[in-house]
């Protein structure tokens, strides 16, 4: 029986509640009476024929518990419309504006007369229901001003539903708002605290902290300091706020203003979106969830947030919560620094603004497909090219039988030192830890790494442009000794030159390699531009090059007939198939994997052409080269020649008679 009350007197109704229990029809609901001592109940849905908990209002608080009255009117608080009892339009003859105002009456300067019964309190859905409302109460109908003492109760109450133990029980709430209101509730109460001190540490809980200090015109750059543990066993977090320079010249001199911060360990597990229909995934909060309170004149600042997951292939989107939409928004903060530990945003601060986290980047690549088809690809590469340099030292003296031939094929054994080479470097680097990154031989590696496959790049530039030599020029040859070195120069020179320069910039500030991997630092010197540009820039000079040799390779007749364009069509496409490889215009798809927002698909086509471009090229570059296979069979005929004459020379009467004689 629930008692209900109306204007004309009492009314009493019944409700009969199905027992759930097993089978069960889908999209059914049954609802059963919480245990003994509490009020309210606990809702269950039917999902794949099995009952589950849908959402649960068990509560043991009440203003009476409280403050240990029992008047009805009070038991019936704006605190009680988290419990759903099926009030009809009922009006006390004098009701009580708020639960806040008793607060004030019993315990007006730190509110202690409710944190023992908080406290004591079990966190199921339906208590933190009413504790949310509590502070909701609290934050909007003051009395008198926010001191001390008072943030200090505020805060443990809502310490006691922060806790790792109670956020289990938010997603039975009915009221999916709840952890978007307590985290406006303990933003409203704070704006509204008075700082005595220059700096002060006003809350040291183990869910939430909070510090401020007082700013002015003349301040230099201010920052907030936290490290909380997101549970009671794991290390603790760190996260940083920092309020720039010019944004405290913005106050108006003489005039003292005060800079409050709040920390969050827990909050983000809990604080409930809204359906977004544009997001196939969830979107977990990966640091500490920071607040701020400052000056209506300040607009931006900067966060730094330790990663709770330090996953090499997790990224990072920066985010501000939008009280009034209830959802992250990414469209206020931007990402400056993301590594493998930390990430740092550069945040609009607005009214409606004021708390802040990163997310795990929905579009993050952390397919382990990726890493098999490197640690495949990179096998097969590597015994590839062995293979390629063993078949062009058995051919080489057939071959290399113009200048032309003989640069072609000084090419094709550079390219494959140079990516053989880098290959092995590569895995090298990939087995590194990350202490011992902090070792000079990180640096080596890196340098190897970045050297080797500058290398590759410049010399498949240097057989773009012996192509494009053998198309223009004709009738007028170099000399082999000055192609030579020409190619050494721009194959090793140039790489050399690059690399040099970079490490001796950057390093000195230890800044040339990056903080989670053994390859060139992207967050704080840009020593990635050093490889990537010098790439691009070849990538693009190729592809022209192939489209000449395209061109040049259409040679139209009048009234030519459809299979002499057929094998014009194929010719050319031979051709575009064989130099895309070996002139590493597949390195182009690196382009579109920078998006942040590219698809899965781009960065597994751009795994597979580049872990297996050494099978491409001893593929496209030595066994589709009729000359070396030509070279192959003749050097086999000779060998099985050679042989027989062995054989045969063994078996002569002369041969015989010798061997009796012995």
């Amino acid at each position: 029986l629930y008692t209900c009350f109306c204007k004309v007197g009492c009314l009493f109704s019944l409700m009969t509640l199905i027992k759930c229990h097993e089978p069960c029809l889908s999209s059914t609901n049954c609802s059963q009476p919480c245990a003994k001592h509490f009020h309210g109940e606990i809702g269950f849905i039917c999902h794949q024929k099995k009952w589950q908990k849908s959402t649960e209002t068990c509560t043991s608080l009440s203003v009476e518990t409280l403050f240990k009255d029992s008047n009805v009117a009070l038991r019936l608080s704006v605190a009680a419309p988290s419990i759903p009892l099926p009030i009809l339009d009922f009006q006390a003859p004098e009701p009580v504006k708020s639960v806040a105002q008793r607060i004030c009456k019993n315990c007006p300067h730190d509110y202690a007369c409710i944190i023992d019964v908080v406290k004591s309190s079990e966190t199921t859905s339906g208590n933190i229901a009413f504790i949310v409302e509590l502070l909701k109460n609290i934050s909007t109908d003051l009395c008198g001003g926010v001191t001390r003492e008072k943030m200090k109760s505020y805060s443990e109450v809502a310490n006691h539903i922060l806790d790792t133990a109670a956020i289990s029980n938010w997603p039975f709430i009915p009221d999916k708002n709840a952890s978007s209101n307590l985290l406006q509730s303990v933003n409203l109460f704070a704006s509204q605290l008075r700082i005595h001190n220059e700096s002060e540490d006003i809350v040291d809980e183990l869910f939430i902290q909070m510090k401020g200090f007082h700013i002015n015109h003349n301040s230099t750059k201010r920052s907030f300091n936290f490290s909380m543990s997101m549970d009671n066993t794991t290390e603790s977090i760190l996260g940083m706020i920092e309020i720039p320079r010019q944004e405290l010249q913005k106050l108006p001199p003489g005039n003292t203003s005060r800079a409050i911060s709040i920390a969050f360990p827990t909050l983000g597990a809990i604080l409930k979106e809204p359906h977004l229909p544009n997001e196939s995934v969830s979107r977990p909060i990966n640091g500490l969830v920071l607040s701020v309170i400052l000056p209506e004149t300040m607009k931006e600042i900067l966060f730094t947030f330790e990663k709770v997951n330090k996953s090499r292939s997790t990224r990072a989107q920066c985010v501000g919560w939008h009280s009034q939409k209830r959802m992250w928004d990414k469209n206020q903060c931007k990402k400056m620094v993301d590594t493998m530990d930390k990430v740092k945003c550069h945040c609009n601060y607005t009214h409606v603004m004021m708390s802040f986290s990163i997310l795990m980047s929905p579009k993050s690549v952390s397919d382990k497909a990726l890493d098999y088809i490197t640690g495949i690809g990179l096998s097969i590469s590597i015994l590839s090219l062995v293979l390629c340099l063993i078949i062009e030292a058995t051919v080489w003296s057939r071959v290399v039988v113009t200048e032309i031939s003989y640069m072609h094929h000084v090419c094709i054994v550079n390219i494959a030192v140079s990516l053989l080479i880098a290959n092995v470097w590569f895995i090298i680097g990939s087995n590194f830890t990350v202490k011992s990154q902090e070792d000079n031989w990180c640096v080596t590696v890196t340098f190897f790494n970045h050297f080797f496959y500058l290398s590759l790049f410049f010399w498949m530039l240097f057989k773009a442009l012996l192509i494009i030599y053998g198309i223009l020029v004709i009738f007028r040859r170099m000399m082999k000794s000055h192609m030579m070195v020409i190619g050494f120069a721009i194959g090793y020179g140039c790489p050399l030159v690059i690399a040099v320069t970079t490490v001796a910039i950057t390093e000195p500030q230890k800044g040339y390699v990056r903080r989670d991997a053994c390859w060139l630092n992207w967050d704080n010197t840009k020593a990635l531009f050093a490889f990537v540009i010098p790439a691009l820039v070849i990538v693009a000079v190729n592809l022209l090059v192939v489209l000449v040799v395209a061109i040049n390779t259409q040679r139209p007749s009048i009234g030519s007939s459809k299979s002499q364009d057929m094998a014009i069509i194929m010719r050319i496409s031979k051709n575009v198939a064989i130099l895309t490889p070996l002139l590493g215009l597949t390195w182009g798809f690196g382009i579109v994997t920078l998006i942040e927002e590219t698809s899965l698909i781009f960065h597994i086509i751009f795994a597979l052409l580049n872990a297996f471009q050494g099978f491409f090229i001893l593929l496209f570059g030595t066994i589709m080269d009729h000359k070396i296979r030509d070279a192959l069979r003749m050097r086999m005929s000779s060998l099985k020649g050679k042989s027989r004459a062995a054989e045969n020379a063994s078996l002569s009467p002369t041969n015989g008679s010798k061997l009796m004689h012995r």
